[in-house]
């Protein structure tokens, strides 16, 4: 006999995982669905365990500036394997504390591969067979993965995907990373701090594309300082495999050239999971791997939502994390305001660090908008001078006409950090009056964004 609740979701990663809870939360009937581990790609390998792996270069990269701070530290070297150990141990507990979290809000666990199979209906292929649930209401959050192209498959020795990097069965020496978004610059950034002889190629004509491209610029050249070698333009057409060697074919202004390394990280995108939820079959559409959904994460089939990744750009875990507490409210009758991309900030945990929210300078003229920006450097701020982190720079973009402020942009030590302080701006629909009108505490890094603010109207104090 089948199980009826009010809202069933499918996937328990930060978009299911959170709409499931939410919506308990508000007194509805739930269960979710998760055929792997509960947290999703997100807590078990992703975000959370690549940041324990980035907080161990970190730690070893100041150990090696010890004499920078007055101190001295002998014989600094590293354990491979306890780093990755430390790295599962972190996703292991946070993906225990979401079973937790279920049994308090009172939602039903399902562990099995689910598959729309009528209105309303939901078949679910457990270990002990199959059952069936009902709902009035169905989330799919089925997350997303990575992308393979052609001959770059990865085979987990010579060739690795993300879930092989966290769990690396060597360490590199001579490393190519295909692909210089967040994942690619990521590993990229934490086995060259580590000792990896580490080369980035980039289709595009910068690394971290989507960012601004002062911000990219910038990043090159600290990369490049750290002795990864970056090639823009340019694509990898094929991987030669040979003993425990790989010849990589990289394609730059139509000539090709080979590089040998022992270790390639492929890092081109993520593709949406999409397969075996019966989606054809129950009308819902799907454009790329992904599925196709309004402002509201409705398919156009009703009691049907989809949110997260698998939904579509910006493929971010808070993005589904939003989005599912917004679906959780409009299922019980709610009025929730949509989630908005453009106030959604992205971050990139490289070192150094990168964050940005709302348009680029470049995508802000395109747009047609008359424009001033502001620019500080950490240079001229106090306490990174004191942390020993003064590279980098604030840069905010504003309309000149209204004073909105239409885009923030980060390179620096902790800006992940500091970047939410112009989200809350942006949500409140700060205009820069308010912002330099603000007080700042002091000596903070933060204060650096008043400056930027300041800067755009030619009213910079420290610089």
């Amino acid at each position: 006999m089948a199980q009826n609740f009010d809202m069933v979701v499918i996937g328990a990663g930060p978009g299911g995982y959170v709409a499931a809870i939410r919506g308990a939360q508000l007194g509805l009937k739930v269960a979710c669905i998760e055929r792997e581990h509960l947290g999703g790609i997100c807590l078990n390998w992703g975000c959370i365990p690549t940041k324990a792996l980035l907080r161990s270069a970190e730690v070893f990269h100041l150990m090696e500036r010890a004499k920078d701070f007055g101190l001295s530290a002998d014989k600094i070297g590293y354990d491979l394997d306890k780093v990755v150990d430390r790295s599962r141990g972190v996703a292991k507990q946070l993906s225990g504390g979401i079973g937790h979290l279920f049994k308090k809000n009172k939602v039903t666990t399902i562990m099995g591969a689910a598959t729309l199979s009528g209105k309303g209906k939901v078949t679910v292929k457990t270990d002990k067979g199959t059952e069936e649930v009902t709902a009035k209401s169905i989330v799919i959050a089925t997350g997303a993965r990575a992308r393979e192209l052609p001959g770059l498959e990865p085979d987990g020795k010579l060739v690795w995907n993300y879930k092989h990097a966290l769990k690396p069965p060597h360490m590199p020496k001579r490393l190519l990373v295909i692909g210089s978004g967040a994942i690619g610059i990521e590993f990229a950034s934490f086995f060259n701090t580590l000792g990896a002889d580490t080369t980035v190629v980039e289709v595009m004509d910068r690394v971290l594309p989507v960012e601004d491209a002062e911000v990219s610029a910038f990043a090159k050249k600290a990369f490049e300082k750290q002795g990864m070698k970056i090639i823009e333009k340019a694509s990898v057409k094929k991987l030669d495999r040979k003993g425990d060697k790989v010849t990589a074919h990289i394609e730059k202004a139509g000539k090709t050239d080979t590089m040998e390394f022992d270790t390639v990280i492929s890092a081109v995108g993520i593709v949406g999971n999409t397969e075996g939820l019966g989606l054809e079959e129950a009308g819902i559409k799907v454009d790329r791997t992904h599925i196709v959904t309004d402002e509201y994460c409705r398919t156009g089939v009703e009691g049907v939502y989809a949110i997260g990744d698998v939904a579509g750009a910006p493929w971010l875990a808070h993005k589904a994390s939003h989005e599912g507490v917004m679906i959780a409210e409009l299922i019980n009758g709610g009025h929730p305001h949509p989630v908005k991309p453009s106030s959604i900030a992205g971050c990139t945990y490289c070192q150094p660090q990168v964050a940005s929210v709302g348009l680029t300078e470049a995508k802000a003229k395109e747009q047609g908008y008359d424009i001033k920006v502001g620019k500080f450097p950490f240079i001229g701020n106090g306490k990174a001078i004191a942390l020993g982190e003064p590279e980098g720079f604030i840069k905010t973009v504003f309309d000149a006409k209204t004073g909105e402020l239409l885009g923030a942009h980060m390179i620096g030590a902790e800006v992940t950090e500091l970047i939410q302080g112009y989200i809350v701006g942006r949500t409140l629909e700060t205009t820069e009056a308010e912002l330099m009108e603000t007080v700042f505490p002091h000596p903070t890094l933060s204060e650096m964004m008043h400056e930027a603010v300041l800067d755009a109207y030619g009213r910079a104090i420290h610089f």
